[in-house]
């Protein structure tokens, strides 16, 4: 697992946090700013996941 994987799993769960807080709050706007959050962390795994395959093929 590189630091991207890491730090967009992170992220994606405080976004889901975040989400879950704006709903008990009552806030859309904190159930946004979480979805956006959980979107730009799946959005860094994934940047993560494909930088692992490339050193992985790199390898072969």
């Amino acid at each position: 697992m590189n630091t991207d994987q890491a730090k967009g799993a992170l992220k994606d769960v405080e976004g889901r946090i975040q989400e879950r807080l704006g709903e008990h709050m009552d806030s859309p706007e904190q159930e946004a700013r979480g979805i956006v959050k959980q979107v730009e962390g799946t959005a860094q795994k994934k940047i993560g996941d494909l930088k692992e395959a490339i050193q992985e093929a790199a390898k072969k």
